[in-house]
């Protein structure tokens, strides 16, 4: 799951990303409004599942970038729209109301519980129009991306969070390739080494604990797979 933070107070930002990062999502950061906008051009909105937006940032009103958000939705049909959670100070009904008129999905007030935000973002994620199915199967695994379990032929694994993550990607991705590059994008953040072996080092963490026979496979310059032709 990929997010964009966008908020102008910079230490609370910095919170929410390492935060969020410790739950095994991939965050980038925006510090206004202006960044953020061009960020979402950049990357493509497709990029993001959901973007934890506050309302009163500098350079670019939270409300106009939410409303940018759902103007590309209505010319797209929809596909590749993040999702939109508001984090804002503003409390009252009618703020609430006013966010949500724009286009915001859920809007959450500060100051806020943490784990509430963790929640509302995976919510958020799996509430997408064109989101997949809960439950991701292939080859004798099922993952359940809202509970965080795995299991293969109905035993448990205890997997770190940047392996679930990965292992999440391979099963959408299933029965197709996805590179070395396309898992950093989709697991990791903006400030992932493209050169690094990380993606390497977590394949091969989860080759082990996935166990025999091996369902990983690799095709130099390709990708990984599930192989999934045996089940």
């Amino acid at each position: 799951m990929r997010v964009l933070v966008v908020e102008d107070a910079r230490a609370l930002a910095d919170l929410v990303a390492e935060g969020l990062r410790d739950q095994g999502m991939a965050v980038d950061l925006a510090y206004d409004g202006l960044d953020a906008a061009a960020r979402l051009d950049v990357n493509g909105h497709a990029v993001y599942d959901v973007v934890v937006l506050d309302r009163d940032l500098p350079g670019l009103h939270g409300d106009t970038l939410c409303r940018m958000i759902t103007e590309r939705e209505s010319r797209s049909g929809g596909e590749g729209r993040p999702m939109v959670l508001m984090l804002t100070a503003a409390d009252s009904p009618a703020d609430r109301v006013d966010g949500l008129t724009l286009g915001a999905d859920d809007y959450l007030v500060k100051p806020f519980h943490f784990p509430e935000l963790v929640l509302r973002v995976r919510a958020l994620a799996h509430r997408r129009p064109y989101a997949r199915a809960r439950l991701l199967r292939a080859a004798g695994l099922e993952l359940d991306p809202m509970r965080r379990t795995v299991t293969r032929d109905g035993r448990r694994l205890d997997l770190s969070v940047k392996e679930f993550e990965t292992l999440a990607a391979l099963l959408r991705a299933s029965p197709g390739f996805l590179s070395a590059e396309a898992l950093l994008e989709q697991v990791w953040d903006e400030h992932a080494d493209p050169f690094t072996n990380t993606v390497a080092v977590t394949i091969g963490r989860l080759r082990r604990k996935l166990g025999t026979p091996p369902i990983i496979t690799t095709v130099p310059t390709v990708g990984y797979r599930i192989d999934d032709t045996d089940h």
